[in-house]
């Protein structure tokens, strides 16, 4: 079972997976598809609020935000990693739970990186909001670092973010029942 997503003046089959026995979800993978990246890059660029410096979180948003950055002339982007590294010193974390994971997860970002963030205005960039999990921990490691979140900004909205007034997305991803039908 496949949906036949439109976004950024292109089409992709995206293939439906069961994350329960009662729903399903689209996987949109930007890992790989260069054109997909580079599209959905540009039409976020062009809807972007002012901002200092960008965020999200490892791994799939990480070439959308490196395209982004590119296009809006940026040399700095901040990335959220699910785990601690040996280079990273003094680390800001906060604890998430995504629709795509089975359990709870931690975000961090390096002490320099948030040093940067301080008194910065703030652009959180995903793939796709869902549950919002996500999206809020990388807002309150803004919020701990210093910054002041501008704006919340995904290719895709899923669920219930599909309702919520504070997010810029380009397209409505729905979510499916057990037999691959829209919900």
């Amino acid at each position: 079972m496949t949906y036949k997503l439109k976004v950024a003046g292109i089409e992709r089959d995206l293939p439906l997976c069961p994350i329960s026995d009662k729903l399903n979800i689209a996987a949109f993978i930007l890992f790989g598809d260069v054109e997909l990246t580079e599209k959905c890059a540009e039409a976020l660029a062009r809807r972007a609020p002012e901002h200092d410096v960008m965020i999200t979180a490892e791994s799939k948003g990480i070439p959308l935000i490196y395209e982004m950055a590119r296009r809006l002339g940026s040399n700095r982007y901040i990335l959220a990693r699910k785990s601690v590294k040996l280079y990273m010193r003094d680390v800001v974390k906060c604890e998430t739970q995504s629709i795509t994971t089975s359990a709870a997860q931690t975000l961090y970002i390096d002490g320099d990186d948030a040093e940067y963030i301080r008194g910065k205005r703030v652009l959180i960039v995903d793939d796709v909001i869902s549950t919002g999990g996500s999206l809020h921990s990388l807002e309150s490691l803004v919020e701990q670092a210093g910054g002041t979140v501008v704006g919340k900004m995904a290719i895709l909205a899923e669920g219930d973010a599909t309702e919520r007034g504070d997010i810029i997305y380009l397209e409505k991803l729905p979510l499916f029942d057990a037999e691959g039908k829209e919900i």
